[in-house]
C-alpha cells in the first residue's frame, strides 16, 4: 500500500512532458512569432488578430509558439535554438508557418493577415485531405 502511494506521488510530482516543435510534427501546424521583446507592436498586432481567429486556428490544428527576447511560450525549445533553426530575426518581427510535415510554408517580417494565413493553410495537402 505504501509503495503504491509513493509511486502515485512520484508520478504526480513528475514534470510535464516537454513539447517541442519537432514533437508536434504530424499533429499540428506551428506558427512561430518572434520579436525582440514581449511588448513589440507587431507581435501585439499579430496576437490580437489570432485572438479573433481562435476557432479558425483550432479547426486548422494551428499551435502558436512565441519567441520574445530570451523567452519561449508554447514550446519547450530554447529561444536561441529556435532563432538559429528558423532564421528568426533578433531585432525585428518574424512570423514563420510550419506545416505538419515540418517544412516552412510561409515566412513574413510583418504580421500575417488572417486571410493570407488561412489561405496558406487551406492550400496544404494535409489540410485538403482532412477536409475530404
Amino acid at each position: 500500500m505504501i509503495a503504491l502511494v509513493l509511486v502515485a506521488a512520484a508520478a504526480a510530482a513528475a514534470p510535464p512532458p516537454k513539447v517541442t516543435i519537432a514533437s508536434m510534427q504530424g499533429r499540428a501546424r506551428v506558427l512561430i512569432l518572434s520579436a525582440p521583446r514581449e511588448d513589440d507592436p507587431a507581435l501585439r498586432r499579430q496576437r490580437e488578430e489570432l485572438g479573433r481567429w481562435r476557432r479558425g486556428a483550432e479547426a486548422r490544428d494551428l499551435h502558436v509558439v512565441t519567441v520574445a527576447g530570451p523567452k519561449v511560450h508554447g514550446a519547450s525549445d530554447g529561444s536561441l535554438r529556435l532563432r538559429l533553426r528558423y532564421r528568426l530575426a533578433f531585432r525585428g518581427f518574424t512570423a514563420v508557418l510550419i506545416g505538419k510535415d515540418g517544412g516552412v510554408k510561409l515566412r513574413r517580417d510583418r504580421p500575417i493577415p488572417i486571410r493570407e494565413l488561412e489561405a496558406a493553410i487551406d492550400a496544404m495537402p494535409m489540410r485538403k485531405a482532412g477536409l475530404r
